[in-house]
């Protein structure tokens, strides 16, 4: 693949975030089926992690990352704080291999899922999305689709066919993990587009559990909600705690000491990318930080 613009020499990977690798043809994927309660109390068994090395990111010639590693345990919560602009949610992004949708995006560096780097050439991006979710700041349910189709359409856009009992499974099962099933079980039938902010906020989350994904990216998923919405979406959080890995990019620092185990802090200045200054437990980032710039933050003092 070609190098990023004039700005990668340093770099030990550099490649167009864009690429496709030439022959890598789409396939429909298809998961076991689900029996009903099998997300009820399941185990901590085979999670993945998510780690990056050495991760850089431009848009067009302006570079907005440098060289940023990171590891996110398995089964936990891992917060990513900083002011605006200083490239978490860029970051996030990457690790789904959203950040290729841009025109102009650039990206140097490994993300691995489960040791396996997501950009190795031949493998799918639709693969990658499956495996790694996202939710956005904002909700966005198909708002004049019932709530039902609202969730069995994260299977058709990662192209995975089950039968109708299966699907009526993974409805139920996603809704409950996502907190909202008791709310709507009765109005499955209902458009998406009825439901409250917060309550859409969980049928976005139910509809990204519905292909049964390794890690669920949050993209400050309680910025647009009220407290008792915020409130719900960070009990859910709690509930998928230990089931999957989970990554949130968060502004408000008492959800991040609510809901994380681990927490990176990130920080960008007018003349340089961001970068992260200081990661670790949660209890460590915001009780005794080793740099003078992250208790500043932490503590209010800039941001």
């Amino acid at each position: 693949m070609t190098d990023a613009p004039n700005l990668t020499a340093d770099l030990p990977v550099a490649r167009p975030a864009g690429t496709v690798p030439p022959g890598a043809a789409e396939t429909t994927l298809t998961l076991p089926p689900v029996p009903s309660g099998a997300f009820a109390d399941a185990p901590a068994e085979g999670l993945a992690g998510l780690e990056t090395r050495d991760v850089s990111a431009w848009f067009g010639s302006h570079k907005v990352l440098e060289r940023v590693s990171l590891g996110m345990a398995a089964g936990e919560v891992t917060a990513l704080i900083g002011p605006s602009g200083c490239g978490k949610s860029t970051y996030l992004r990457i690790l789904n291999r959203m950040h290729e949708m841009v025109r102009g995006a650039a990206l140097a560096g490994e993300v691995l899922l489960d040791g396996d780097d997501v950009y190795r050439p031949g493998r799918r991006p639709a693969e990658v999305r499956r495996r790694i979710g996202m939710v956005f700041q904002r909700p966005n349910p198909f708002p004049a689709m019932s709530i039902q189709d609202n969730v069995a359409s994260g299977l058709k856009l990662a192209g995975i066919k089950v039968g109708k009992e299966e699907r009526e499974h993974l409805v139920e099962s996603s809704l409950r993990r996502a907190g909202l099933w008791d709310e709507v079980a009765t109005r499955l039938h209902t458009p998406g587009g009825s439901l409250s902010g917060g309550q859409q906020q969980r049928l976005c989350i139910a509809r990204s559990l519905a292909v049964s994904p390794d890690i669920l990216l949050m993209d400050e998923p309680c910025s647009a909600l009220d407290p008792t919405s915020t409130r719900r979406v960070e009990e859910t959080i709690a509930e998928l705690r230990g089931r999957l890995t989970i990554v949130i990019v968060t502004h408000n620092m008492q959800q991040a000491q609510r809901v994380s185990q681990s927490c990176a802090f990130f920080l960008a200045t007018h003349d340089t990318p961001g970068r992260i200054v200081e990661a670790g437990p949660t209890e460590q980032l915001f009780g005794s930080p080793r740099d003078q710039r992250t208790a500043d933050y932490v503590n209010g003092r800039f941001g």
